[in-house]
């Protein structure tokens, strides 16, 4: 239930600021309200749901100023994931990232927005993960769907893979001063890419 909703909201189809209400949602999913409610409950706190009074919620608008909060806090969290991963990674974990660059290659060539996306997001899961710290772990968790939606905001599905493909290679070389430089700038075109975007969609709505 709580991950249907969640990747209908990450994926586009209910749009920011579209209502979430018990009643429908429960209607609609073939299922009590109470599982709803709960699941809206996790994505409140998660930071993609927006809660109003009483039975319903809408999906977060995210302003100008969430996201450059948002990115402030992750360039420092990233950078160190990616760094820790080039220094810990094991063969099994890089082969891991591996495969799942490959497929996030192989939909952006292909069109395929929503997979691409989907596993643009699972490769920075995986290199937190090859960082091997348990308590940046913990708070990827905690970001993770804001995470998500962040990287749903990319047009330019190729662009953002290719990149990927360069912090592979020097997490793989256990490159550490040359991922400072990638880090930097995949972080520059994920920001201006989601500002072009999500500045495209305020303009339409106003």
């Amino acid at each position: 239930m709580t991950d249907h909703i969640r990747n209908e909201i990450i994926d586009g189809v209910r749009a920011p600021g579209s209502k979430l209400v018990e009643r429908d949602l429960a209607n609609e999913l073939g299922v009590s309200r109470l599982p709803v409610r709960e699941a809206l409950k996790t994505l409140v706190a998660e930071g993609i749901v927006t809660p109003r009074p009483r039975t319903w919620a809408v999906v977060r608008e995210f302003t100008p100023s969430d996201i450059a909060d948002f990115n402030e806090v992750r360039g420092g969290l990233e950078l160190m994931s990616f760094k820790l991963a080039a220094q810990r990674h094991t063969r099994q974990g890089l082969a891991e990232l591996r495969e799942v660059l490959d497929q996030e290659l192989l939909s952006a060539r292909n069109g395929d927005a929503v997979t691409s996306r989907r596993t643009g997001a699972q490769f920075h899961e995986i290199v937190t993960k090859l960082a091997g710290n348990d308590l940046l772990i913990e708070l990827n968790g905690i970001l993770s769907s804001r995470m998500r939606w962040l990287l749903s905001q990319h047009d330019n599905l190729i662009a953002m893979a290719e990149e990927h493909e360069e912090l592979y290679q020097a997490i793989a070389a256990r490159d550490v001063s040359k991922l400072e430089t990638l880090v930097s700038a995949h972080l520059e075109t994920s920001h201006l890419s989601v500002m072009t975007r999500t500045g495209a969609a305020a303009a339409e709505s106003a």
